[in-house]
Parts: structure tokens; C-alpha cells; sequence
């Protein structure tokens, strides 16, 4: 009996031991990089200096590797998986030789050992993938018609656009207290090719004050936005 649990204890306290990051790092495992958890979107909100800071990080890394200039540009999508610490998959807009184009990268991170290894860095399927899509701001695979479409407030493209539309508020107010974006209530977005327009609405926070304006930002095929129209909403 003593014999029997001994046996069933051993194979246990072995298993912890395996799935344990010093296992982990002394290379009990056949294959670091073994999938323990699926790969996750990153909210546009969730740790986006540490997710910018992971991306420049790799574009730094990839032009010591390769001598190369590339500069970067923004996140575009940022996705996380959970293996011996974390692997992050992150699409960047890269300036390549005065160009805009899309790149993949993988991150892997452990924390508790203060380790940051570039795993991968690729340009995206396609050189000729434009800098917006539609399945970039959330629209449906099947959707293929043209027109106006509901997008997610927290999509990065979404984000990058309303920051752009508060700072512009600002520069065109007279107010002493800053504009700060609180929340993408709505948004509706039209692609075209590299171009895009999107119409929100957006919540914001001055001093102690909240107010609401309907914005409709441009950004042209050279990824510039302009702010052609804003209003004040009252509900």
C-alpha cells in the first residue's frame, strides 16, 4: 500500500515539476516553445505601452540581425500566447525605403527571468496587403460589399484615428484643459484600397467635464488623417 501511493505521490510531484518554469529552463521539456494555451487577441486598451515597446523591440532586433533601416510605424493587430512565459504575435505598419508595409513578428517574453528573444520577423502574406483592411478594423470575412460597416471601438486602427481627432479638438479650442479620449461609443468605418474614412463618436473628458462629439476623420493612401468634420452631441 505504502509502495502505491509512493508511486502514485512521485509521478505526480514529476509532473508539477516538468510543467514548472525551471523545468521549463533547464530543458526538461522536449520543445520550449510547447503550446500551453491558445493564441488571444490584445484589446487595443490592454498594456499598450508594453505591446509598442515589444514592437519596436523587434524592429530593432531585426535590423541588428539583417543590417537593415526599416522604421517603425504602429501596430496594426496584437495577439498573445501562453507557452514558457509569453509568445507574442504582433502585425506591424513598417516604413521600408519611404514605403508603408506590413511585417509579422514574434515576441517571447519570460518575465521572471528578465529574457526577450525575437522569435520571427516577416514581411505579411502579401507585399500588396493595404495598410487598412476591413477584417483589420473588425468587419466580417463575408462581407465583401463596399459602404459603411460597424467597427469595434477598441480596434488599434480605431484608437490611432480618435487619438488623432481629440488632438486636433485640442488644437482648435481655446480651452486650458486638455481633451482626453474616455471611450469610442460608436464608429463606422469605409475602406478603399490603402484609404479610409470613419465617422465616431466620441466620449471625452475635460477637467471634470464630459462631452460628447461626432467626428469624421480621413486618412488618405500616404496614411495621413485629417479631421474634416466635428460637432458637439447632446443626448
Amino acid at each position: 500500500m505504502k509502495s502505491r501511493f509512493f508511486i502514485i505521490f512521485f509521478a505526480i510531484s514529476l509532473s508539477v515539476f516538468v510543467s514548472s518554469p525551471i523545468a521549463t529552463d533547464l530543458d526538461f521539456c522536449n520543445d520550449d516553445m510547447a503550446l500551453l494555451g491558445g493564441v488571444r487577441d490584445v484589446p487595443a486598451n490592454q498594456n499598450s505601452g508594453e505591446v509598442e515597446s515589444l514592437a519596436r523591440f523587434a524592429v530593432d532586433e531585426h535590423n541588428k540581425k539583417e543590417n537593415a533601416l526599416l522604421e517603425f510605424g504602429r501596430v496594426v493587430k496584437a495577439k498573445e500566447q501562453v507557452v514558457a512565459g509569453t509568445l507574442h504575435h504582433l502585425t506591424l505598419e513598417i516604413i521600408e525605403a519611404g514605403k508603408k508595409k506590413l511585417y509579422e513578428a514574434k515576441v517571447w517574453v519570460k518575465p521572471w527571468l528578465n529574457f526577450k528573444e525575437l522569435q520571427e520577423f516577416k514581411p505579411a502574406a502579401s507585399d500588396d496587403t493595404p495598410t487598412i483592411t476591413s477584417s483589420d478594423l473588425g468587419c466580417k470575412k463575408d462581407e465583401n460589399q463596399s459602404g459603411w460597416r460597424e467597427v469595434p471601438g477598441d480596434d488599434p486602427e480605431v484608437q490611432h484615428v480618435a487619438d488623432h481627432a481629440v488632438k486636433t479638438i485640442q488644437q482648435r479650442s481655446n480651452s486650458l484643459f486638455p481633451y482626453e479620449l474616455q471611450e469610442v461609443v460608436h464608429a463606422n468605418a469605409e475602406v478603399t484600397g490603402e484609404a479610409a474614412k470613419f465617422n465616431m463618436l466620441l466620449k471625452l473628458k475635460r477637467g471634470e467635464k464630459e462631452e460628447k462629439f461626432k467626428v469624421e476623420v480621413h486618412k488618405n493612401h500616404e496614411g495621413v488623417l485629417h479631421l474634416n468634420h466635428m460637432e458637439q452631441h447632446h443626448d
